[in-house]
C-alpha cells in the first residue's frame, strides 16, 4: 500500500482469529487495513489471508509501531490477549498521537493464568479498557468495543454477523467507533455510555463463552439488546 488513506484502520493483533475476522470485514467494506504484529512475518501472512477472502483488499502487514504510524490520529484496534495488552500499549505509546482512538477489545479472562475461560480476573482499574486508558498519553481516547463478536461469524463473509456491539467511551470517539460497526453486515452498534461500563461488557464475554460450551455452538453466540428506539 503506497500511502496512508483517510478512514484506514490499524489492527494490532490481526493475526489472531477475531482480529483477522475484523480485518476481513473492514477490507470487504472498502477500508484500508494495516495489520500489526510483534512479528513482521506473521503480519504479512495475515494480510495474505485477508486477500484470499477479499481479493481487492487494501491491506498490508507491518510491525505494530509501523501500523500505528500509518494512521496518525486515526483508529487503532487492539486485538491482543489480555496478558499482552500492557506490553503492546507500552511499545506503541509514543506513536499514538493526540486524536487517535484506541479500541480495546481484550477481556481479562482467567485463561491468562491457566484457569478456565468462563470467568474473569479482577483488574485494579475496573476493566481491561480502563487499564488501557491508564497506559496511554493525554489526547489519546480509549473506546471499548467488539468483545462479543464471534471470530467464526466475522470470517464467514457469506453470512451477516447478527450481533450487537456495545461501544463505551468518551462521546465523540465512541461515535467514531459506532460508525465503523455499520461496515459489518448484521452488526448494530449500541451506545454503552462511559468507558467505566466496559467492565460489564467484558464480564458478559465470559458468560457468552459458557453459553457456547453448554449449548454446543462452536461458531459462537451473539447478543441482541431488544426494544431500543
Amino acid at each position: 500500500m503506497a500511502e496512508r488513506q483517510e478512514g484506514g484502520i490499524a489492527l494490532l493483533g490481526g493475526t489472531g482469529d477475531q482480529g483477522l475476522g475484523l480485518a476481513v470485514r473492514f477490507a470487504a467494506a472498502g477500508r484500508s487495513i494495516w495489520i500489526g504484529s510483534r512479528r513482521l512475518d506473521r503480519a504479512k501472512t495475515a494480510a495474505e489471508q485477508v486477500r484470499e477472502r477479499v481479493p481487492d483488499a487494501r491491506v498490508e502487514g507491518l510491525e505494530n509501531v509501523e501500523a500505528v504510524r500509518a494512521v496518525p490520529g486515526g483508529v487503532v484496534i487492539l486485538s491482543v490477549p489480555f496478558e499482552h495488552v500492557a506490553s503492546t500499549v507500552k511499545t506503541i505509546r509514543e506513536d499514538l498521537v493526540p486524536g487517535t482512538v484506541l479500541v480495546s477489545m481484550a477481556v481479562p479472562l482467567a485463561t491468562a493464568i491457566g484457569d478456565v475461560a468462563g470467568r474473569v480476573l479482577g483488574v485494579a482499574q475496573g476493566s481491561c479498557a480502563e487499564l488501557t486508558r491508564s497506559l496511554v498519553s493525554d489526547g489519546v481516547d480509549v473506546v471499548s468495543a467488539f468483545q462479543n463478536v464471534s471470530a467464526h461469524r466475522l470470517l464467514d463473509l457469506a453470512q451477516p454477523v447478527e450481533c450487537d456491539v456495545i461501544v463505551s467511551g468518551p462521546k465523540a470517539p465512541r461515535q467514531r467507533v459506532m460508525e465503523l460497526c455499520t461496515d459489518i453486515p448484521g452488526v448494530r452498534a449500541v451506545n454503552g455510555g462511559p468507558l467505566s461500563n466496559a467492565r460489564y461488557v467484558e464480564e458478559l464475554t465470559a458468560l457468552l463463552i459458557g453459553f457456547n460450551v453448554r449449548y454446543r455452538v462452536p461458531d459462537g453466540v451473539g447478543i441482541r439488546i431488544t426494544h431500543l428506539p
